[in-house]
């Protein structure tokens, strides 16, 4: 036992020593943010890009060797309906009306949930049913179709048997079903948005809430909730079904991006990829996602990665957002913050908009990640934190943008990482969104995003105005938002450039109606000294 703590102790020693050369080796060329000239190298926008899909479960028909053993009869059946796999489709056609509800999978409120026809006939519902295996209660959202033709699409919620919320939404051109056709189910925790996908074109069909009946997030509901199809055909219909899939999904939008780091500020590599997260966008708040994404620097193959759900440990899984993850390696432990958006996720609650100190041993980086999460104190309009420790203060030092007659850049300080954070300098006087703390040479500087159509740069850690960043092509234009967050991070030699900027525009995903804040794509910059 002995030995072994000894050796956990070096190798500690050693990692701390390696990535203090290699930090080194990122800096070691002094200059001041503003003479970097950013230029745009790539962009990307991921709307449910089924490439980037992480699977979670599903049915598919190709691959059902036992159907009522792989996906049995749960819930409601009724009548003599047929099913045949056929051509590596599920086929169903009933003599007279019937119900079947299939087992597909486990449930996750934090998923993508699609199913894909491409064949009906007659007149019936399909689609998909989340109900609570316990209870009679459940969430459906059906394609409605009649003399072979899809005209709406219904969402029930039914609490203990009872239907408590009934929506119809009338397809504006109704759909033959002629060609697969995809009924796209996008949860969001406590509602959900729904869309049809067709000829490589995503609608949005509309949008519900269901956390007032009740609440998903909560995690002995959830266990208990499961994922089926779920059909209703009258005499003489038919359908055929390529599939029903669960995945984590990038969603339509991506925004807040952050590089994931060490405990002082320098950027985290792992398998030659930078790590960043990203809020994967819905709607407006509380529908947002916080996700992971990883890419090589030297290309733009950017890939999801996975999700990071918080605990507070009051029985719900929170989707909070906007956050900072760093590996703090004297303690071996993945730390950060996030800004408790979810405080809004039901509204009957009235609580309040905070940040929260997050850790976790277990890397956070892939899959679905769980971090706990103690309160910082900071309660109130608080966003955007980015913490570092800085080893020639001795301080933890934290940049963020708060609410003083709208958002400005501050920087706080603690002697702990999860302390209480005083204020240092800040706030500043022009708009702040996006507020980040990098190094550059031997000095720090301090990055945000503005409403004023500039990137600033401000002096660390007195917060000083240092000028704008120089970016070619930056991502807005007359019409758009401009408060974006720069992202910035030096690279080693090797590298095509010595510096990077990941980034995002603010442009929403058109027919959302109500509030939206589904920006947006993805943008990057090299930064050139010449």
């Amino acid at each position: 036992m002995f030995n072994i703590k000894i050796c956990k102790v070096l190798t500690h020693l050693c990692l701390i020593v390696f990535f203090s050369c290699h930090s080194s080796g990122i800096y070691a060329d002094p200059i001041s943010p503003d003479q970097i000239h950013f230029r745009r190298q790539a962009v990307k926008r991921m709307i449910f890009d089924s490439s980037q899909d992480i699977p979670l479960a599903g049915l598919d028909p190709s691959k059902i060797v036992g159907l009522d053993v792989m996906h049995p009869r749960v819930g409601e059946n009724s009548g003599n309906l047929e099913l045949k796999i056929r051509d590596g489709k599920l086929a169903m056609s009933s003599e007279k009306y019937s119900v079947v509800t299939r087992w597909a999978g486990s449930f996750t409120p934090f998923a993508v949930y699609d199913i894909t026809l491409s064949k009906f006939t007659g007149t019936g519902q399909v689609g998909i049913i989340f109900r609570d295996a316990d209870s009679d209660s459940s969430i459906s959202i059906t394609l409605v179709g009649s003399n072979n033709v899809f005209d709406s699409i219904n969402s029930t919620i039914t609490k203990n048997g009872a239907e408590v919320d009934v929506k119809k939404y009338l397809l504006t051109e109704a759909v033959r079903c002629d060609k697969p056709l995809t009924l796209k189910i996008q949860m969001l925790a406590v509602g959900a948005n729904i869309f049809i996908e067709q000829n490589k074109n995503i609608s949005l069909i509309g949008t519900f809430e269901f956390v007032k009946h009740f609440d998903l997030r909560k995690k002995n509901l959830m266990r208990h909730f499961e994922f089926c199809l779920h059909s209703m055909l009258y005499a003489g219909a038919a359908v055929e079904i390529d599939r029903l899939t669960a995945s984590l999904s990038p969603g339509i939008g991506q925004a807040d991006l952050r590089f994931v780091t060490y405990e002082d500020g320098s950027p985290y590599f792992k398998d030659d990829r930078l790590w960043v997260l990203s809020t994967l966008r819905g709607r407006g708040l509380p529908h947002p996602l916080q996700g992971v994404f990883s890419f090589n620097p030297s290309v733009f193959d950017i890939q999801f990665e996975g999700i990071i759900l918080f605990d507070r440990s009051d029985g719900l899984l929170r989707n909070d957002l906007a956050s900072n993850i760093f590996f703090d390696r004297k303690a071996s432990q993945w730390r950060g913050f996030t800004t408790g958006f979810s405080a809004y996720g039901d509204p009957d609650k009235k609580e309040k908009k905070e940040l929260w100190a997050v850790h976790s041993d277990k890397s956070p980086l892939q899959g679905i990640s769980i971090m706990n999460a103690k309160a910082t104190g900071l309660v109130g309009d608080y966003e955007d934190p980015q913490c570092i420790y800085d080893s020639d203060a001795g301080k933890w030092r934290m940049v963020l943008c708060e609410n003083c007659k709208g958002y400005k850049a501050v920087i706080r300080e603690s002697d702990t990482w999860d302390g209480q954070y005083t204020l240092v300098a800040g706030p500043v006087s022009v708009n702040s969104t996006g507020t980040q703390i990098q190094r550059f040479g031997d000095r720090r500087y301090v990055l945000f995003g503005s409403s004023d159509r500039k990137v600033y740069v401000y002096s660390y850690p007195d917060l000083k105005s240092a000028g704008t960043l120089d970016m070619y092509l930056p991502p807005w234009v007359k019409r758009s938002g401009t408060r974006i967050w720069p992202n910035v991070v030096p690279l080693p030699e090797g590298y095509s450039a010595p510096y990077l900027s990941l980034t995002m525009d603010r442009l929403n995903y058109p027919g959302m109606k109500g509030a939206n804040w589904t920006y947006g794509a993805l943008y990057l910059y090299y930064g050139f000294t010449e």
